[in-house]
């Protein structure tokens, strides 16, 4: 006879957690997921994958309350709104009666044609609800910031989640999983990586404990704990860091970089899973499209719903942390970063400027960045 040792029950909040990153999943793949908090509860799909037969399941979940919930900067930008304030960031539409999934698809994508001109009306939903959290999970999942919500009772919502298989997510847990997941990160490689411009460089890599994507540090000689310590904060660039795209500087600033840092003799490199500012590469060649169309960096990711920059510093903050190090001189041209930093409780000693020529691809990018976005260019 064998005998094991008995799994210990999962604590609520694991489970809750759990379920968050099955609905980011579900989302992501196409497939509606159930989102409930102690007021609510409601069917959700992501709206720029919304296929008529979801639709219709939509209308018949919630016949007279299925609605289009966006951004208030994609809103704006078809005329729904005004560009949001801080107290709001959402718009919920209701969906008119005969309108099919295109319908919706093409007021969230303006990547597809907009051949639409009827005037409609929005309401705001409750900003730190269940509406703000469905919204999130597109956002986690890398895609267009709407969803398409279905409302209906709790016994309701719980009964389609069992019958459908679907994760019912906490909106609770949803609002607060970025913090969760910046907090989660643990060490989990290290290795030694001659570079070509810094022979003695270890890149050392943390996984939140989702499972989700990896950030890693770039250590450069042997920076002496407690610091201040040289360091540049770079959020992922596929195009320019591995293809050397000319349209932006991000490839000169990670190269820059390293070769600064060793030059000084020692500092740190944290290379964020932060792609095209936090939306994604998916979306940024969607923004890249509406720039190819005219409009500049900024108003490419409003246009798509997205704020001008959703990228977060709390990971490289409690990297810093578990490296040793809470104070830092930062090479950054955005002062912005510097507060957000600061907010996360590193502190920053000095501003390092960290700039590079245009080239007649990038001009308008970098001037956008310092007109629009106050780089110090």
């Amino acid at each position: 006879m064998k005998y094991g040792t008995a799994k210990a029950p999962e604590a609520p909040d694991s489970v809750k957690r759990r379920d968050v990153v099955r609905a980011i999943g579900e989302l992501r793949r196409g497939d509606p997921v159930v989102l409930h908090d102690l007021n609510s509860s409601a069917l959700v799909f992501a709206a720029e994958s919304l296929d008529d037969a979801q639709l219709s399941r939509a209308r018949q979940l919630a016949p007279a309350n299925a609605a289009l919930v966006m951004t208030s900067w994609r809103a704006a930008a078809i005329g729904l709104a005004t560009a949001p304030g801080a107290d709001r960031t959402l718009l919920e539409l209701r969906i008119p009666v005969g309108a099919d999934a295109a319908w919706v698809r093409e007021r969230v994508d303006p990547t597809l044609p907009q051949n639409w001109q009827e005037a409609l009306a929005g309401q705001t939903p409750d900003e730190a609800g269940l509406a703000a959290a469905a919204v999130d999970l597109t956002k986690f999942a890398r895609l267009l910031p709407a969803v398409v919500i279905a409302p209906m009772p709790r016994a309701k919502a719980v009964h389609l989640a069992a019958e459908t298989g679907a994760p019912a997510a906490d909106v609770a847990q949803i609002l607060d999983h970025r913090t969760i997941l910046a907090h989660s990160l643990t060490r989990v490689a290290d290795a030694s990586v001659p570079l070509a411009d810094a022979a003695q460089a270890r890149v050392i890599a943390f996984r939140p404990d989702d499972g989700g994507v990896d950030h890693l540090a770039i250590m450069i000689g042997e920076p002496q704990i407690p610091g201040p310590v040289l360091v540049r904060v770079h959020s992922e660039c596929f195009t320019g860091d591995l293809l050397g795209s000319l349209r932006c500087d991000c490839g000169d600033q990670l190269r820059g970089a390293i070769s600064a840092i060793s030059a000084a003799g020692s500092g740190i490199l944290l290379y964020l899973a932060q792609e095209g500012r936090g939306i994604g590469l998916v979306n940024k060649l969607r923004a890249y499209a509406l720039q190819d169309a005219g409009l500049d960096t900024i108003d490419a990711n409003l246009q798509l719903g997205y704020g001008a920059d959703e990228r977060m510093y709390q990971p490289a903050a409690e990297i810093l942390r578990q490296l040793g190090f809470d104070q830092i001189r930062l090479m950054t041209n955005n002062p912005e970063k510097v507060t957000a930093l600061q907010r996360c409780g590193i502190t920053v000693t000095e501003r390092v400027p960290h700039s590079f020529p245009a080239n007649g691809h990038n001009r308008a990018y970098l001037l956008t960045k310092a007109e629009r976005s106050g780089h110090l260019l």
